[in-house]
């Protein structure tokens, strides 16, 4: 950041543009991300061992003897596997005040995130050394990137706007707050920053979303906004204000220098015609990454090329368990370097944060090893196996595309569910979709969804055989706003906040149901 001072003083003082000048402090790390190609596992053993450097003399560093491990053999057998329940306890000591527990040092921050089965939210600690070896570096790698793929980007000419969460006190620390991970960046990020960044700081951090959504619109309608960053629904919801207010029929009226979207937290799918019908510019980009409360993971370094790129020397290592053997007592656990292309992975990592071969919950598959590059395929709790059909969230985002593709609509939000056994002895499987644009035949819709699960998923399409064990899908007809409502009674409006879209459970497409009417 000593460079971007000097060189943001520069642009003041010669009236230079800006992005031609900050654009070189992003060169040497371009340089840098080459050897992704090669020597991936080298930068991934030295991660490691860096962490358990760092990590030994705590106490779970002690209690798992990482002052005599050495190799990634003996991590893995000295360190189990772990989940949110099994560190709960510890975490729960560091937000009261303790120090040295699963990092060095007293960690302030902790990121709010969706809960598990016995809380309602989780607390994922954010030390020092993951807010700068692990978040800022993957924002600073996006835009790194984005240079190196548009050298004619005028990004920093202009401002940022960026969507952020809230947060608030945690238990009676001084000084620790818990809330959004995007709220912890944005009350931590350089200054200077604040300079080409949008709305003010005490915007982007009102807890109140509907009140934050306006306000936004207000304060950026008439600035020069270049890029946009956050989750798609939300931006979207945001933009839509803006037009409101604007009066204009196309974004780029209103933001004619508007260029990129670094999205993420969702699937982009779902929302990226109404994002190019709202935003007609060719010269428009998008640029999917891959962050979460746990830490920044991927990038898309290719825009023709959905796979995004895993960061692998921030301060995460990364282990994978074989989804065909998920929730076995013991199942495989490989490093990153014994991956196999086409195969669904269930990740584990171990950050600098404190989270020691910590499952977070996300399904991934490898398209290629040079670079290691992969796709999001789900999470290992949203999907269905009511029946043995193993339906996951990429067969879903699949199927809808195909049936929008197909009748001309688009889905904004959607869930689904089994119906275990209607008055007529009938299994099938529940959709309950929002549509910003209607087809005009839903049994269309439904039948051309159904069509293309069973093309893309043999366990599916061999239980709907003859209708004997699955009947045909069911799709419910979402009132406007009904996921909306559903996540304002949880609390969760807004934020890094998503609507759970599969589910052997019905307790949430059933709460929801009950508001449709």
């Amino acid at each position: 950041m000593n460079y971007f001072c000097i060189y943001f003083i520069r642009y003041i003082y010669l009236d230079m543009s800006l992005t031609t000048i900050v654009s070189n402090v992003f060169k040497p790390r371009q340089k840098e991300l080459e050897k992704y190609v090669n020597d991936a596992e080298h930068l991934q053993h030295h991660t490691l061992m860096r962490l358990i450097e760092k990590g030994k003399n705590t106490e779970y560093g002690v209690k798992h003897l990482l002052n005599t491990t050495n190799s990634y053999e003996k991590f893995a057998m000295n360190v189990p596997v772990n989940t949110y329940e099994e560190l709960k306890g510890d975490i729960d000591r560091m937000r009261h005040g303790e120090k040295d527990i699963l990092w060095p040092g007293t960690v302030k921050w902790y990121a709010k995130s969706s809960g598990t089965t016995n809380d309602k939210s989780k607390f994922i600690p954010v030390s020092h050394d993951g807010l700068h070896g692990i978040h800022y570096a993957g924002g600073f790698d996006a835009v790194a990137l984005y240079l190196r793929n548009n050298p004619k980007s005028r990004i920093f000419d202009g401002k940022s706007l960026i969507l952020g969460g809230s947060h608030s006190p945690n238990y009676n620390v001084s000084g620790s707050l818990v809330g959004d991970l995007s709220a912890i960046l944005i009350e931590n990020i350089n200054p200077l920053a604040n300079w080409v960044r949008v709305p003010r700081k005490e915007t982007a951090l009102l807890s109140d979303f509907e009140v934050k959504r306006d306000r936004i619109a207000q304060e950026t309608l008439n600035k020069n906004v270049t890029n946009i960053s956050g989750v798609p629904s939300w931006m979207l919801s945001v933009l839509v204000r803006v037009m409101e207010l604007s009066g204009k029929k196309h974004l780029e009226e209103v933001w004619p220098n508007l260029e990129v979207f670094f999205h993420g937290g969702i699937a982009f799918t779902p929302y990226r015609k109404q994002y190019e019908q709202l935003i007609t510019s060719p010269d428009m980009h998008y640029m999917e990454t891959y962050n979460a409360s746990e830490g920044f993971f991927g990038l898309q370094s290719d825009p023709s090329d959905p796979a995004m790129l895993l960061m692998i020397d921030y301060d995460v290592f990364y282990e994978f368990i074989p989804m065909d053997e998920f929730g076995k007592d013991n199942p495989t656990i490989i490093p990153l370097w014994d991956v196999e292309i086409g195969k669904n992975y269930a990740m584990v990592i171990t950050t600098s944060c404190g989270l020691w071969r910590y499952m977070i919950g996300d399904t991934v598959q490898f398209t290629s090893k040079n670079p290691y590059k992969f796709v999001i395929t789900g999470r290992t709790k949203y999907f269905i196996n009511a029946f043995g059909e193993e339906l996951i969230m990429d067969n879903a985002e699949k199927g809808l595309a195909y049936a929008c593709e197909k009748t001309g609509a688009q889905v904004a939000e959607y869930t689904a569910a089994p119906v275990y056994m209607d008055s007529n002895a009938k299994c099938r499987h529940q959709w309950l979709i929002e549509f910003s644009k209607e087809p005009e035949s839903l049994d269309e819709f439904a039948s051309l969804l159904d069509r293309k699960l069973q093309e893309i998923n043999s366990d599916y399409e061999a239980k709907r055989f003859h209708d004997v064990t699955l009947q045909h899908l069911e799709i419910v007809k979402a009132r406007p706003g009904v996921f909306n409502d559903w996540l304002k009674s949880k609390g969760k409006l807004g934020g890094q906040h998503k609507i759970p879209r599969l589910s052997n459970s019905r307790k949430n497409l059933d709460e929801m149901l009950m508001m449709n009417k």
